[in-house]
């Protein structure tokens, strides 16, 4: 009866006021929230899906929703919503088909053709782990990586070599069928997967044994592939196409490398920049020197300027890695260190302090210049 039933924009939960692109976000939620494919078991979804479906068959209409704001659900006691009984003979699979391109299964015979649509195939993963300096100028490197291929017996068919699948006598290919029942709302229709075919709209009479007529086959692939110079650490590389097969003629997914770079002995990398720490004595840094330091191209000397402190940073612009794509370099950064003798004879420690007294402010300006900050100009 009419007063059993609830407002249909309370079913929905919109206002009075709600616009058709109010509507339609409503129903579209509420359609995915309780329709079947979601909840195959539960009577109250399967209630409340009905319910929704009715309220926007009558609210989306501007004839029959002027009816219904008028006269409310008495406008369509009489033989039901519009003329011809149930809603206005209006399939919910229409609706559905609208909002969801009828592959959102349920309702409506728009399920089938989804079952069969062209599929994808998953992407696959595999590491490489490099040296620091295969890293730095590029490598070849044969990789093994797992993938899902079309069964060579059969050309993923899944049927024995000299067989053929068979079209699906119940389905008729579709992989859908219709079941239509009656309810107080008319005549409901709902699409299902075929439990002849399971869905694939054919029928392997006589299995191919390779793939047990599944029609793919997983295989373990070792493939050659050139490292771009400059990968790093943590980098991926991306082969089109290397993945798995896809069903249905879905394209192949892509195979993705993920780099593992092992550390260096001496370099450090930061991007396209390497550090590296050098040490050198106390009399190089005193009195200056040239000494050999790494590159990535080999030895080459560097002069160091007389009187370098501890710590000094010296940047050589375009002496690091080169960028995977643009091909630019970053620099090598240098850090000296300046090491204290240890173990000195008496005889140094005696020359030493000779050294020491020799020296004035003059020669140690941060030491004096620290202490008379700290203790002032005292005498």
């Amino acid at each position: 009866m009419a007063e059993q039933k609830r407002d249909y924009y309370e079913v929905l939960g919109v206002s009075k006021g709600a616009t058709d692109a109010d509507l339609k976000k409503a129903y579209r939620s509420l359609a995915k929230k309780y329709h079947p494919d979601m909840n195959p078991v539960d009577k109250e979804a399967e209630q409340r899906i009905k319910e929704v479906n009715e309220a926007y068959a009558i609210l989306s209409d501007a004839e029959k929703r002027q009816q219904y704001d008028q006269f409310g659900h008495a406008a369509f006691e009489a033989g039901g919503a519009g003329s011809g009984g149930g809603f206005g003979g209006m399939d919910f699979g229409d609706i559905f088909s609208s909002f969801f391109g009828g592959g959102f299964g349920g309702f409506g015979g728009g399920g089938g053709s989804s079952r069969n649509r062209a599929i994808p195939g998953e992407d696959v993963y595999a590491r490489v782990v490099l040296s620091f300096e295969e890293a730095v100028f590029g490598c070849k490197k044969e990789i093994s990586f797992n993938r899902v291929e079309a069964c060579g017996d059969c050309k993923g068919s899944g049927a024995a070599p000299g067989t053929s699948p068979e079209t699906c006598e119940t389905c008729r290919g579709t992989g859908q069928v219709t079941v239509r029942t009656q309810t107080p709302f008319g005549m409901m229709q709902q699409s299902r997967a075929c439990s002849g075919c399971r869905g694939t709209g054919k029928i392997v009479r006589t299995p191919c044994k390779n793939c047990r007529g599944s029609g793919y086959v997983k295989l373990t692939k070792t493939m050659e592939f050139t490292i771009p110079a400059g990968i790093d650490n943590g980098n991926r590389i991306v082969q089109r196409g290397m993945g798995s097969a896809g069903r249905n003629g879905g394209p192949h997914g892509d195979l993705i490398i993920e780099v593992k770079v092992r550390p260096h002995a001496i370099f450090e990398r930061e991007g396209n920049h390497i550090y590296c720490e050098i040490p050198i004595t106390f009399t190089q840094a005193a009195l200056g020197a040239e000494i050999d330091i790494p590159t990535l191209d080999g030895k080459e000397k560097f002069t160091v300027p007389e009187g370098t402190q501890g710590g000094a940073v010296f940047t050589l612009r375009g002496k690091g890695i080169a960028d995977v794509n643009t091909k630019r370099k970053g620099d090598l950064i240098l850090t000296l260190t300046v090491e204290v003798p240890k173990n000195l004879s008496q005889k140094q420690k005696e020359l030493l302090q000779e050294f020491a007294k020799s020296c004035g402010e003059a020669n140690n300006q941060k030491s004096s210049g620290f202490f008379k900050k700290l203790f002032g100009n005292k005498n």
